[in-house]
């Protein structure tokens, strides 16, 4: 019963987690965006205590069930595992814990998120990893299935279905969803919850802490009859058969190996008497773990004050258009400018799928990788959307209103002279002027001593906003006549 009840959880959240990626419409956020808010490191970039609290104090109670139920990147995993068994059903074995790895990857998130490097951060985390592989793999399969309801509806002159652009936003961050779901799916048919127990930082966070929850699995002796199959059902490789004791450093509560015990020998319950043995750990050092321990509480709590990055923008080319060579690149109102960006964002591309103007995309720079940024080729940044701000589950992108962003500057509009249409085609424009929300472009003669000089755009900086409706509308190309030079900190005006 408890594992039921456990795999339907699962299949619930998995589901709902799965669709906030690929709901490009932006409205199942209001029923299930919590659900990307309860991820664990998210929620501690995000400095969100009640959160983190929550699931410390679920951890201590049930063990490691978020990493059975809440977090995706398990959940998939344990469906690899499920295909996995039609090929042999009892095929796992015990090995040891591998304390150095283990303990070394959440040495190399502390250190990142310490120096702020963002691009390491969300290669680490497991819900971001999900997040991309869900947002590059999955999500085009969903908008062509749309696309050819669409059509169809179409036929049947119905438009309760609307066709959307599928497009590759970035080939190196689509390159590493994919490798990661190939190398996950791989592992996890092959030898079930490796990468949780070996790679996986948030799972050894929580195995220290599920060592000492309050309800675990325990193996009666007296009934056990040592035939092994709950060791060869455990997908985390976490059961000594021989010895009689289970790592619940490793265990994640998934109760397979109550399912498949026939002597009901394996109960989950509170441990009345403690293990003298703790095969989690083997003969590592207790004053290492600790100090480990300290290192990640300090840097999680530092992870506000990283380091700042400063680095170019610019992705490939998309249509007829060329990204500009920006000094500085743009970051989304609700940012507060890159430091905060960089501190914070752990590159899981919610904002990205949620963005309805295909303005928001991944960053292919080393020093952001990942990261979201701004760019205008396929449509610019109405005032009136503030759908990211809305959806960021690590405090990235902070909350912001509508009159909020529509006085906050992300930037601020450049002219390039010899790109401009009325100079180089000898013929009238304007649209840059027109399309301005904020009304900070206006047209003048070219040459103050001749009446009928073409008229070209002139900026007032104090008015821009940095929205991009100048870049996206020029009609000059391969690039713009106008665009956005981002700023590091964002400003009000």
């Amino acid at each position: 019963m408890l594992r039921r009840i456990r795999i339907a959880l699962a299949v619930v959240c998995f589901s709902s987690i799965t669709l906030l990626f690929l709901d490009f419409t932006g409205t199942l956020h209001a029923w299930f965006g919590w659900l990307a808010k309860i991820q664990l490191l998210p929620a501690v970039l995000a400095v969100n205590l009640g959160i983190v609290a929550a699931l410390v104090v679920l951890t201590l109670l049930f063990g490691r069930v978020y990493c059975s139920v809440i977090c995706p990147l398990g959940v998939m995993q344990d469906g690899f595992g499920w295909l996995g068994k039609r090929r042999k059903k009892y095929r796992y074995s015990y090995s040891p814990a591998v304390s150095w790895l283990r303990y070394g990857m959440l040495g190399v998130l502390v250190i990142a998120i310490i120096v702020g490097s963002g691009w390491l951060v969300a290669l680490l985390a497991p819900y971001s990893a999900y997040g991309r592989i869900a947002q590059n793999l999955f999500a085009p399969l969903w908008q062509w299935g749309n696309n050819g309801i669409a059509y169809l509806a179409e036929r049947m002159d119905s438009y309760a279905f609307y066709s959307v652009d599928v497009w590759m936003k970035s080939a190196a961050v689509f390159g590493v969803a994919a490798l990661t779901f190939v190398i996950l799916g791989v592992l996890a048919w092959r030898n079930g919850r490796t990468y949780c127990n070996t790679v996986c930082p948030v799972g050894t966070v929580l195995g220290m802490m599920s060592r000492f929850s309050f309800l675990k699995p325990m193996i009666d002796e007296s009934k056990c009859n040592g035939c092994g199959l709950c060791a060869r059902s455990c997908k985390a490789s976490c059961i000594d058969p021989k010895a009689h004791r289970i790592d619940y450093s490793r265990c994640v509560a998934c109760m397979d190996c109550i399912g498949a015990c026939r002597q009901e020998a394996i109960r989950y319950g509170r441990q009345k008497k403690r293990p003298t043995v703790d095969v989690s750990e083997g003969k590592a050092d207790v004053s290492r773990r600790r100090f480990l321990s300290g290192v990640g509480l300090v840097a999680l709590t530092a992870a506000a004050k990283a380091q700042e990055k400063k680095v170019d923008g610019g992705l490939a080319v998309i249509v007829d258009k060329k990204i500009p060579d920006r000094r500085t690149p743009l970051v989304p109102p609700g940012a507060q400018g890159l430091k905060n960006m960089t501190a914070h964002c752990t590159g899981c591309q919610l904002c990205v799928s949620v963005c309805p103007n295909g303005v928001l995309r991944p960053s292919s720079k080393l020093a952001t990788l990942m990261q979201p940024e701004v760019s205008y080729e396929r449509g610019y940044c109405r005032p009136e959307c503030v759908k990211c701000s809305e959806v960021c589950p690590a405090g990235a992108i902070l909350p912001v209103t509508v009159a909020d962003k529509s006085a906050v500057q992300i930037g601020h509009a450049v002219w390039i002279r010899e790109n401009c249409v009325p100079l180089t085609d000898g013929v009238e424009c304007g649209n840059c002027a027109r399309h301005c929300p904020t009304g900070a472009i206006t047209m003048v003669g070219s040459d103050p001593e001749a009446e009928d000089s073409p008229k070209v755009p002139v900026v007032n900086i104090e008015r821009c906003i940095g929205c991009g409706a100048c870049e996206n509308l020029c009609p000059a190309r391969p690039f713009s006549a106008i665009y956005v030079e981002g700023h590091e900190r964002h400003r009000i005006v």
